[in-house]
């Protein structure tokens, strides 16, 4: 039986107080630079959940959902033609949920070799222009907006 990814998913931007963010590299498309993200596993599965879960898959960093905050944005974006057979035939489209994880420094990263081969902490704005796709270069250019709207 072939399941399919959910066409529902995740991006986190983890950041320091410093506005440090990390950056992974994609294993299966060298050059791409992005955030952690990932699909829901069911329905049912809350997206804080999704969002924790995928930090601890790709990064090994264990969030705590005090730490996470749901910046209430969403992208719905066409799904690049390289990744379209992960989901049911006829699924075209993903809807993202944009996430924030304030870590207290820039933490160890253990990654997942299968998904990603390097990862780099880098200042928000050279974050935002490393990022290869563009909602993910969206929300790390928010940051300030978000953490500023966070602590009022």
């Amino acid at each position: 039986m072939n399941t399919f990814k959910l066409p529902e998913s995740v991006l986190v931007v983890i950041y320091t107080p410093e506005r440090d963010v990390l950056l992974i590299e994609r294993a299966d498309h060298p050059g791409f630079w992005q955030g952690v993200t990932g699909s829901r596993d069911s329905l049912s599965e809350p997206l804080g959940t999704t969002a924790l879960r995928e930090v601890f898959e790709e990064t090994g960093i264990r969030g705590a959902s005090g730490q996470l905050a749901d910046w209430k944005l969403s992208n719905i974006y066409e799904i690049y033609p390289a990744w379209r057979a992960r989901y049911a035939p006829g699924v075209t489209h993903n809807t993202e949920h944009v996430f924030g994880l304030c870590v207290p420094e820039r933490l160890p990263v253990q990654l997942n070799p299968r998904e990603h081969t390097a990862f780099e902490w880098l200042p928000w704005l050279e974050a935002a222009d490393r990022c290869f796709s563009p909602s993910n270069a969206e929300a790390v250019l928010m940051l300030s907006r978000m953490v500023a709207r966070r602590s009022a």
